[in-house]
């Protein structure tokens, strides 16, 4: 039975955020992904378009989420279903860090605004 510690899992940092890698190939999933993700204060994550669907669901604070050029506050307990070809910016101007989990399936890659592809290893 494949189960990840808290004390095993693999953490990862890139534009200010930290990802929290549990469920992968290398864990033992097969079909999905799933991490944590710590958000700082004042932290403004570039804008992203994504090629599989991720479950974003915000478990502490709040954040600002722009998806396809619309944006919306989040609070605790709400989520957003990200579809793929969707474009994502998360921005949280809040005062403390915003923690949130997300699920997606492997083969996540992101695409940044000047053409940058970005393969997570958080997401395969």
């Amino acid at each position: 039975m494949p189960v990840v510690r808290s004390s095993e899992a693999v953490t990862h940092e890139i534009h200010g955020v930290r990802f929290v890698s549990y469920a992968t190939p290398l864990t033992g999933s097969r079909e999905l992904c799933a991490w944590r993700g710590e958000i700082p204060a004042g932290t403004r994550a570039p804008a992203h378009t994504v090629n599989r669907e991720e479950i974003f669901h915000l478990l502490v604070g709040e954040l600002l989420v722009t998806l396809d050029g619309e944006t919306t506050p989040l609070a605790a307990g709400d989520t957003v279903i990200i579809n793929p070809g969707a474009t994502v910016a998360i921005e949280n101007p809040a005062d403390r860090t915003a923690i949130s989990w997300v699920t997606t399936s492997i083969g996540l890659e992101a695409e940044l605004a000047d053409g940058t592809r970005i393969t997570p290893p958080w997401a395969n």
